[in-house]
């Protein structure tokens, strides 16, 4: 195997072991791997990096069968999600990369700090 596939396999555990613990997270992981170690243009990481997330995701949530999943309490969430996934969809691709990294930033600051107290 190849160094850069050894390190890109790599990446994608440390990607699934922070999906896996903290229920998110793998993208602050992903997005700044991809940058360095893929040839893809700037707009297509974060495409990139949900197209791994989402098995990442499916696959933390099988590992949680034996749990009672609480549907109800997640629906309006799901619901929500999808509806917001939608719009950044479309109003995402005029949002200069530059901007969605400084948006990121600030909300990963916000979150550490508020789970710090």
């Amino acid at each position: 195997m190849h160094r850069k596939a050894i390190l890109m396999a790599l990446a994608g555990a440390a990607a699934g072991i922070i999906n896996g613990l903290f229920g998110a997270g793998g993208g602050m992981i992903l997005v700044p791997l991809l940058t360095r170690m893929t040839d893809l243009d700037e707009n297509e990481i974060f495409p990139a990096s949900i197209s791994i997330i989402l098995p990442l995701c499916i696959v933390t949530l099988a590992m949680q069968a034996g749990t009672a999943l609480p549907w109800r309490a997640s629906l309006p969430y799901l619901l929500g999600s999808a509806l917001g996934g939608i719009a950044a969809g479309i109003w995402g691709k005029h949002i200069p990369t530059k901007w969605l990294h400084r948006i990121l930033g600030i909300l990963m600051l916000w979150g550490g700090v508020r789970y710090l107290w």
